[in-house]
């Protein structure tokens, strides 16, 4: 799904919202989601939890450092430490995927 396709789908699931109908616009919807992506980098980068209502939660996790292979010559290859963001999927997600 494309960012754009993602807009559309949200914009129809609010007009059958009685509650949201007032929010139409796709550049309202395009802001909100460019704003998530800017507060969640910010967050992770500090080590903290994202919270998404109704998805689960990304987290910022430590990786170690360990030795890899290059697959092409097979020799042993350095990788350093980094923060990597993971996805931890809430009840509700599970449950739609079941």
């Amino acid at each position: 799904m494309t960012k754009a396709e993602l807009i559309e789908k949200i914009k129809a699931q609010l007009a059958t919202d009685t509650n949201t109908k007032h929010i139409h616009e796709k550049t309202v919807i395009a802001a909100v989601l460019d704003a998530l992506g800017a507060v969640a980098g910010t967050a992770l980068a500090s080590g903290g939890e994202v919270p998404l209502a109704g998805l689960g939660k990304l987290k910022a996790k430590q990786r170690k450092a360990r030795t890899g292979r290059n697959p092409r010559t097979g020799a042993p290859v350095d990788i350093p430490a980094r923060m990597a963001v993971s996805f931890d999927p809430g009840k509700a997600l599970k449950e739609a995927l079941q």
